[in-house]
């Protein structure tokens, strides 16, 4: 590099800006190839510098890793090598913590290899100082010039001076990977356990730890092994199919068959024959016999999800093969017997249903033998994070996205939603979010919640509408003490927790 002739002044003035830029570089980046490849554009206006290495002390190899960016030159970073301390200049001048000048290359005897690929480069000077903070010694920075004697004293001060601010952005950027890595395998961890956890106790598909939860869980570790029947009662979109596989996977005919049926998914005419089965020719389009559900899980499982949709006219069927564990197909006189184990589920309140005549009674007792009922997702917010990251990292697998992070905020806001779809909602509003998202960071449509929010709360039923008004009574004879003895959750037989995810649902507040 050639430089015309200037005075001592100019060129203190010079470096002096030059050490400016290389402060406001350091700030800029935070990638140290960066972060060295605008150094080795921005010296050579003040220093012989054609080439910038920068070398980091390896602890854990007890190795030098060498990484070369050439001055002024739009190339890809060239390095990433492994040299054994002695072997490099840099390791001296890291083990020694002293500058190392060679102004003739061709006079140079040791390190052979680095050398040699300098030769290569057309280095004929080079010199190195040390990285280090008042932390530790971190490694060296070399600079490299295609000119014999190329620095002088007080280029080597000057250089000093550069690696001195350059030591610390790596200091920095070696503490962000450290803390990166951690919060990674932390994460990585804590969901390694989480995983752990449910797979120990059979309820890998089941996401949270709330005490409601835990509750829920508990009463399936009781009766899953036992052939009793179970109704799981609550909202949809709870995860009442979850209950029911996990209570199958517990019990002695994990091993068998599980079969689920959907009651409101089939036509009221097709329905008997999805359960029982039919002949060929029983009714038109029955062109060949075909086994029904009740028979596919014999010595296993069938799970009737939506029960309450089922009609008058085959409940006493239904109640038949939960006595006698015995049908016949349609179209057929032969019995079939069976050894079925019946887990049903359902969103509506059957017992109202059978003072309504809309549910067989005995049915409804035969059925009700063990009721679970799965608390909705706004009575678990503490669930919602677990929840959200949950399916975050599951549908950014799929898609193939590298989204390393949910917002604090963003979960904040979900945690306060009252998700009346529960969590199929909150499962719908991710995977959506995790398409929607570009970067790093989970980006969830936060506007929708409040559309969703108003729609919900407009069309207030009338059954909601009396429960708002039954608990606002009850506040006010408690005089607006919730929990205690004598407060509002005792005088409606409902947990203090429960009552104030009610009160926020129904937006109660004391009144001034």
């Amino acid at each position: 590099m050639d430089r015309s002739p200037t005075s001592p002044c100019e060129t203190l003035a010079e470096r002096y800006q030059a050490l400016l830029e290389v402060a406001q570089a350091i700030s800029a980046h935070r990638d140290l190839d960066e972060l060295c490849r605008e150094l080795a554009q921005r010296l050579p206006r003040v220093v012989q510098v054609n080439f910038v290495d920068l070398s980091l002390h390896d602890p854990m190899k007890k190795v030098m890793r060498l990484h070369t960016i050439q001055a002024n030159v739009p190339a890809d970073l060239v390095g990433g090598h492994e040299v054994a301390i002695e072997d490099c200049p840099a390791g001296v001048v890291w083990q020694r913590q002293q500058s190392l000048l060679v102004s003739k290359l061709t006079e140079e005897r040791r390190w052979e290899k680095v050398i040699g690929h300098m030769k290569e480069d057309g280095t004929e000077s080079f010199c190195f100082v040390p990285l280090t903070t008042a932390r530790g010694r971190l490694g060296a920075m070399g600079f490299m010039s295609l000119q014999q004697q190329a620095y002088s004293d007080a280029d080597i001060e000057f250089l000093q001076q550069v690696a001195q601010q350059v030591a610390v952005a790596v200091e920095n950027a070696l503490a962000f990977q450290q803390i990166a890595d951690l919060k990674d395998k932390l994460a990585k961890e804590k969901l390694y356990l989480e995983e752990e956890l449910r797979l120990e106790h059979g309820f890998e598909d089941i996401i949270g730890d709330s005490d409601s939860l835990k509750q829920v869980l508990k009463q399936v570790e009781v009766v899953a092994p036992t052939d009793s029947t179970v109704l799981i009662q609550g909202e949809t979109g709870t995860g009442k199919e979850l209950i029911a596989r996990a209570i199958h996977r517990l019990s002695g005919r994990s091993e068998r068959t599980f079969i689920k049926l959907n009651c409101a998914a089939i036509p009221t005419g097709l329905l008997e024959s999805e359960l029982f089965g039919h002949e060929r020719g029983a009714f038109t389009g029955a062109i060949s016999q075909k086994a029904g559900r009740f028979e596919l899980a014999d010595k296993g499982t069938i799970f009737l999800d939506e029960v309450g949709e089922i009609p008058l006219e085959l409940q006493s069927k239904l109640l038949r093969v939960l006595q006698e564990q015995e049908f016949e197909r349609l179209g057929s006189t032969k019995t079939i017997r069976v050894n079925v184990r019946l887990i049903a589920a359902t969103n509506r309140d059957l017992k109202a249903m059978v003072e309504a005549k809309q549910f067989r009674s005995d049915l409804y007792y035969r059925l009700n033998v063990f009721p679970v009922t799965v608390p909705p997702l706004r009575e678990r917010p503490e669930d919602i994070p677990t929840l959200v990251r949950y399916f975050t990292q599951h549908y950014a697998l799929r898609m193939k996205k590298n989204i390393q992070a949910v917002p604090a905020r963003t979960l904040e806001i979900l945690s306060r939603y009252t998700w009346p779809g529960n969590v199929r909602e909150l499962e719908n509003l991710v995977e959506r979010s995790v398409i929607l998202t570009q970067g790093a960071d989970l980006q969830v449509p936060i506007g929708e919640l409040q559309t969703v929010s108003n729609s919900a709360e407009s069309s207030m039923t009338a059954l909601e509408e009396a429960e708002r008004d039954h608990i606002v009574r009850a506040l006010h004879e408690a005089k607006w003490v919730v929990g205690g003895a004598a407060g509002a959750a005792a005088r409606l037989g409902v947990k203090r927790t429960t009552l104030q995810s009610k009160m926020q649902k129904f937006g109660i507040t004391r009144p001034e």
